[in-house]
Formats: structure tokens, C-alpha cells, sequence
């Protein structure tokens, strides 16, 4: 059997296309961390350390703050362990001394990951006001004055820096039994926006992540009661529950120069939960 032949173009390709080479194409920006400093509160297990563990990755010499010195060395261990540059530091965030003299210890930060937060779930005529505070002053007030510290050494040394909170689909719908927890989460994507417009001319960046449930040690309790884990996975599109891996790459893409043009953004990842 003869082969076929190849049937003609019925064009030229033009002799610029012909050489063009990659320096004439768009560059994708990079994603590389590498010669950063990192800082993620609450990394000590979960959401926190999954992230710190992203960041390293990329690159990034990572601090991890959590209240226990013990827990937060093995974790920072588990980092050095796999060659990631990692140091970990005994820092409560709820105190504004602590924060400030770890701070004071080393250069400015170019990352921030604000994630050290709780939940106590109770129905709303049930919510106590030793639970509320709780949340409240952890989510949002610990948080605020953290990034605070940590915006002002950024200013003071001239870092563009980005800072991400870990914030919630809680910020941007209701979640029935979780009335302290979601309004601060909502107080979480106000805060975004507001200091993302005041750190703007200072060139650093400020977003969130919106996650769903995430299985960890947080959520395990609430998880293990079948009826709610169902009711979860029926408001999740995608038919699963969100796992930490989920939430590594939204971390590297807003803290490295591919995320340069956004700030004052919600990251939602949530597999279609909200999405109606």
C-alpha cells in the first residue's frame, strides 16, 4: 500500500514565527522562594505546618511559632530532617511582648502566614462569653497585632513583603453552631482588604485562603459523627473533604512573585461550597 502523502498547507508560517525563540515569549513569574524569610504561626501541626512545609519547599527559610516549645522543635525537626531550612520558636501570639521580642531577634520577614486560630462551636443561644472571647481574641485580635508587628519591621527595613491569613469559607457564608467562630472570620476578610490598601504603598501584599473542612486534628472530633461528615461532604461539589496538600499551593502562589498583583483577595478553596 502506497503511502499517503502529506497534504500541503495551504499557508506560509511567516519567517519572524519561524524565529521566534523563548526570550521573545511572556515569562511566567516565578514561584521560587528561594533567599526568603518565612514566618507561620499555629504551625505546629495541620493547616500550619502543611504550609510551612509548602513555603520550605519552595525555598524559603521558615520560622514556625506555635505555644509549645516541645511540639514546634519536632516539627521544625521534621523539616531540617527532609533538608528545609527551618528554625521553630515557643511564641504565643495572644502575647504582644512575646510576638514583639521574637520578632526583635532577627531581620524583618519577607512572608507572613497568619495562621494560628480556634473554634469552639455552640449554638448561638448557647455560646459562652469565656468561649467567645476565646475565639475572638485568638482569630482576630492576635492575629491583628501580630501582623502589625511584623508589617511595621517590613516597613522599617524596606521588605515588599506579602502576608496571608489563613481565613475560612466561614468568611464568606454562615456555618450554623459556629457563631463566634464565623464572625471572626468574617473580621478576617475585612481585615484583608483594609490593610491591603494601607500596606499597598509600602509594596507589601495582603490575601487570604478560604478553606473548607480540612481534615486535621481540629476538625477530627466534629468529622467523626457520620450525619455531620455527611452533611460536609454533600455541601462540598467536588464530593470530598479538603486535605492540607489542598491548601500548599495557594500558600507558595501568594507569597511568591506569580501572586504579584494581587493583594486585598480571598483565595477560596473550598470545592464549590459557596459557589452556591
Amino acid at each position: 500500500m502506497r503511502a499517503r502523502e502529506a497534504t500541503p498547507l495551504p499557508y506560509s508560517l511567516p519567517e519572524e514565527t519561524a524565529m521566534t525563540t523563548d526570550r521573545d515569549l511572556p515569562r511566567t513569574p516565578s514561584f521560587s522562594l528561594v533567599g526568603r524569610r518565612a514566618l507561620v504561626t499555629g504551625a505546629g501541626r495541620g493547616i500550619g505546618f502543611a504550609l510551612a512545609a509548602a513555603l520550605a519547599e519552595a525555598g524559603a527559610e521558615v520560622t514556625l511559632w506555635a505555644r509549645g516549645a516541645e511540639s514546634i522543635e519536632a516539627a521544625a525537626a521534621r523539616l531540617r530532617t527532609a533538608g528545609r531550612s527551618a528554625n521553630a520558636q515557643a511564641v504565643d501570639v495572644s502575647d504582644r511582648a512575646a510576638v514583639e521580642a521574637a520578632l526583635d531577634a532577627g531581620p524583618a520577614f519577607d512572608i507572613l502566614v497568619s495562621n494560628a486560630g480556634t473554634n469552639i462551636p455552640q449554638p448561638f443561644t448557647e455560646m459562652t462569653e469565656d468561649a467567645f472571647d476565646t475565639v475572638m481574641d485568638l482569630n482576630v485580635r492576635a492575629a491583628f497585632f501580630t501582623m502589625q508587628a511584623v508589617a511595621r519591621r517590613m516597613i522599617a527595613e524596606g521588605v515588599r513583603g506579602s502576608i496571608i491569613q489563613i481565613s475560612s469559607q466561614a468568611g464568606l457564608v454562615g456555618a450554623a453552631g459556629r457563631s463566634a467562630y464565623t464572625a471572626s472570620k468574617h473580621a478576617t476578610e475585612g481585615l484583608t482588604k483594609v490593610i491591603a490598601i494601607e500596606l499597598a504603598p509600602h509594596g507589601i501584599r495582603v490575601n487570604s485562603i478560604c478553606p473548607t473542612f480540612i481534615e486535621t486534628e481540629m476538625t477530627g472530633p466534629a468529622l467523626a459523627d457520620p450525619a455531620f461528615r455527611g452533611f460536609v461532604e454533600g455541601k462540598i461539589k467536588l464530593g470530598r473533604l479538603g486535605q492540607v496538600e489542598d491548601l500548599m499551593g495557594a500558600a507558595v502562589f501568594l507569597a511568591s512573585d506569580a501572586a504579584a498583583l494581587m493583594t486585598g483577595s480571598s483565595l477560596v478553596v473550598d470545592g464549590g461550597w459557596t459557589a452556591g
